[in-house]
């Protein structure tokens, strides 16, 4: 992995863009969740998969500091499953753009690898980590007789909300590629 000065100042800006949004977390992750996802496919469309890979890793971590999390807290190998969540995303836009040739790659690939990422969270949080380690979370609560409902949140959250949100960014993503594509060309 080599990344030039280039790369890594658009990388570095992508990443500020993407925690700067993590502030309005608390707001709502419908608000938040689209602008992460949208960095980290703009950082693969833009300056390639590497500086997606590296905002997929540092996104989830930024978040933790920034808002808190009682169930990243109380359940740390969310972190790898929010990652690898995010780089699954991040693989498949790389993946249908650069290496198939068919028209409507881009599109393909962002549906794909945002039905992936919410699978592959929804499988791994909702179905292993949160049966497993869930009670744990209720040492961490003001209220652990509120346990069943934060579980029940953390299943939407990690599982449907993912879906929409990485659609949504996705599309967001798509929206700004078009013009910023043909102006990075012109750059060049």
């Amino acid at each position: 992995m080599k990344l030039t000065t280039k790369q890594l100042v658009q990388t570095a800006l992508l990443l500020a863009i993407c925690i700067a949004s993590q502030f309005f977390k608390n707001l709502s992750v419908y608000l938040t969740g689209p602008i992460v996802n949208t960095t980290i496919i703009l950082a693969v469309l833009a300056t390639g998969l590497w500086s997606g890979i590296l905002i997929s890793v540092i996104a989830p971590v930024t978040a933790f500091f920034i808002s808190g999390s009682p169930i990243m807290a109380a359940i740390p190998l969310m972190f790898p499953a929010v990652m690898g969540g995010n780089i699954i995303l991040a693989v498949c836009v790389w993946y249908f753009e650069k290496k198939l040739h068919f028209s409507h790659r881009l599109t393909a690939g962002l549906a794909v690898g945002s039905v992936l990422k919410a699978a592959f969270m929804g499988i791994v949080i909702v179905l292993i980590l949160l049966p497993c380690f869930g009670n744990s979370i209720a040492s961490r609560l003001p209220k652990p007789e509120a346990l069943p409902g934060v579980l029940a949140t953390a299943r939407i959250t990690f599982s449907l909300t993912q879906l929409v949100t990485s659609l949504t960014g996705s599309a967001l993503a798509y929206l700004i590629w078009i013009p910023l594509e043909r102006y990075l060309k012109k750059g060049e």
